[in-house]
């Protein structure tokens, strides 16, 4: 596949690690959609960066958890042509030791990675596999496959979110559609990195720093492009060497 004007969409692409993507897929040619839940300002930001890079943009807003807008607004989508990129990226902490962790706070993180994941990805899938190739990359987390104290609910929606991506890999395959999941670690300038300092994150990464956002915007890259199409079903770390 070689069509420089496949389309993509990144949600949470407004974010920061989102807008790393975002403008690693414009830079490779893909019009991207970018995403947004409320700051759809910062959506355009990112949008007007591509734009003057040469490449192509737009800017959407919609609450992955909310079906029926999620749906509208893929809808509009689907009526220029199918996405073939897709990044689930979008994704929210609310940390606590786990027997002080509310109701809401184990639904409401639970409910962007799982229900966001499912909202978003059900409507692509059948225009996406009519065309016979695609690429779905999940974000995760190294939380989901080491754990993270404060976490469980984090970990927990990564964890499933794994999961679902090995399972939904199996099921395209043989369409021509590859799902991966990244599972980054302390990323610099992320949500992880604002959780630890310097000393604490030379300790716990063999690398001694934190990742940036470009870095594992660079292996979205890749996943999504026609070189990685033999890649599928993995869960890939980019962590500096954390177990």
């Amino acid at each position: 596949m070689s069509d420089p004007k496949v389309r993509a969409l990144v949600t949470g692409g407004s974010g920061a690690l989102g807008a790393a993507i975002c403008r690693r897929l414009g830079a490779a040619g893909h019009f991207v959609h970018v995403h947004a839940n409320r700051n759809e300002s910062a959506a355009q930001e990112v949008v007007r960066g591509i734009r003057e890079a040469g490449g192509e943009a737009l800017a959407l807003a919609f609450d992955v958890t909310d079906a029926a807008a999620t749906r509208a607004a893929l809808d509009r989508i689907l009526e220029e042509a199918p996405i073939q990129i897709l990044v689930n990226n979008a994704a929210i902490h609310d940390d606590a030791a786990f027997p002080g962790m509310g109701a809401l706070q184990w639904q409401r993180v639970i409910d962007v990675s799982l229900k966001g994941f499912y909202n978003v990805t059900h409507p692509l899938m059948l225009p996406m596999i009519r065309t016979r190739w695609g690429r779905i990359v999940n974000i995760s987390s190294v939380a989901s496959l080491i754990g993270n104290r404060g976490q469980v609910n984090y970990a927990a929606a990564k964890g499933a979110l794994n999961a679902a991506t090995k399972a939904l890999s199996l099921e395209v395959a043989k369409r021509g559609i590859t799902v991966n999941a990244v599972a980054p670690g302390i990323i610099a300038g992320g949500m992880s990195a604002a959780l630890f300092d310097a000393a604490t994150i030379a300790a716990l990464v063999p690398m001694q720093r934190a990742g940036s956002e470009q870095e594992v915007a660079s292996l979205v890259g890749y996943l999504a492009s026609a070189e990685a199409g033999y890649i599928t079903g993995q869960v890939i770390s980019v962590n500096g060497g954390m177990a």
